[in-house]
């Protein structure tokens, strides 16, 4: 399949494109600058692999939790290329959950099994979730290694010292470099990002599976309705907070 995935929840931007056999990867910085410069390196890595938009068979995204205005924009774009993509006839779009792109770039990176994927959420918590991998004999109904993911009915959030890890899970994600021994100093930390080439591993089963929605259908998913704290619940946070240790 011929495939552009892109993920913008987090500070990394990072994109892949799946031509027949091949892969092709770009990475750069997130945040408020991927607005600007999503659809450029998005152009410039179809290129690359030789693709054009009238050629792709889909368009996955990462949707969320993660950074509002990463989702957002990773939203937009994915409908906006979707429609306008094989000449105005459209593709499908493949909303991909970020924490189940975090356990598959963990298991792949590190070979877990057993994952609590870990996103900071900023205002002092994280998103979080379980993921295990189940073998399966049958490997074209899972990714890539003969097997697929058992995954949660709904993802949590919490204040860093309240997630706890199972005996024998590893924690992976990108929250452990903000909060230290806040957050499960027993387990075992492994530091990933959701990637592009993690959401082009899972896409092949999830689109198997019926998960692909048409352009206009596609949305972040949200876990957080508030966006930001006020002066007051910021202070109040900070005088309740723990010390961190130096």
């Amino acid at each position: 399949m011929n495939l552009l995935a892109f993920d913008t929840s987090t500070d990394i931007l990072s994109i892949a494109v799946r031509h027949g056999d091949r892969v092709w990867e770009h990475s750069g910085a997130g945040g408020a600058q991927a607005s600007t410069t999503l659809i450029p390196a998005i152009r410039s890595l179809l290129a690359q692999a030789g693709l054009s938009f009238s050629q792709l068979d889909a368009v996955v995204f990462g949707r969320g939790p993660g950074s509002f205005t990463g989702l957002r924009t990773a939203c937009a774009v994915a409908q906006g290329l979707a429609f306008g993509a094989r000449g105005g006839q459209g593709v499908p779009v493949l909303p991909v959950d970020t924490l189940l792109a975090v356990a598959e770039q963990a298991r792949a990176q590190y070979g877990c099994t057993r994952v609590v994927a870990v996103l900071d959420a900023r205002m002092d918590e994280v998103y979080a979730a379980p993921f295990e991998w189940l073998a399966d004999a049958d490997t074209t109904t899972g990714a890539p290694g003969g097997g697929r993911w058992q995954t949660p009915q709904d993802f949590g959030l919490c204040a860093p010292e309240a997630l706890a890890v199972p005996d024998g899970w590893t924690l992976a994600g990108n929250a452990q470099a903000a909060y230290g021994e806040r957050l499960a100093p027993q387990a075992h930390h492994v530091h990933v990002l959701p990637t592009a080439e993690a959401l082009l591993r899972l896409a092949p089963a999830l689109l198997a599976a019926g998960a692909a929605v048409a352009a206009d259908a596609a949305l972040p998913r949200y876990i957080r309705d508030k966006v930001a704290q006020t002066t007051a619940e910021r202070e109040a946070a900070r005088n309740t907070a723990p010390a961190r240790k130096p």
